[in-house]
């Protein structure tokens, strides 16, 4: 039976609640202003906590608050160097320590190296 009542209906777009008795939060009208010279308002709670800046909804650059505080700069972090990594993990000793040894393999001639199947003149026939 219910179904019938609802039938034709568009349920998915019609709200069948009124905002009679409801008591909205207290607001507040905030300005901004862009760049290019766009300003407009957004609504805000009382007790919300205004962001410094926002999207633009004309041209959607970032948008700074009117009379208010820039936004807090940012710190980063001094990039890390392929040094400063490998500093982490040896001491100057153990790098002298190793670099002195492959010094050492390289003078020598004697060098281990892998050579590849394919490189020593083995040729594998393929099924």
């Amino acid at each position: 039976m219910s179904e019938r009542a609802l039938r034709g209906t568009r349920l998915v777009v019609t709200s069948y609640e009124t905002d009679r008795g409801i008591d909205l939060a207290p607001r507040q009208a905030v300005e901004y202003a862009c760049e290019s010279g766009h300003r407009f308002e957004m609504p805000f709670s009382v007790e919300a906590e205004i962001p410094p800046e926002w999207e633009c909804k004309e041209c959607g650059a970032q948008a700074l608050l009117v009379d208010g505080e820039g936004p807090e700069e940012k710190k980063g972090k001094p990039a890390r160097t392929h040094w400063d990594m490998l500093m982490e993990r040896r001491t100057r000793e153990e790098l002298e320590e190793v670099l002195a040894e492959r010094l050492a393999v390289l003078r020598s001639g004697t060098m281990n190296i892998a050579i590849h199947p394919r490189e020593n003149g083995n040729k594998s026939k393929s099924a």
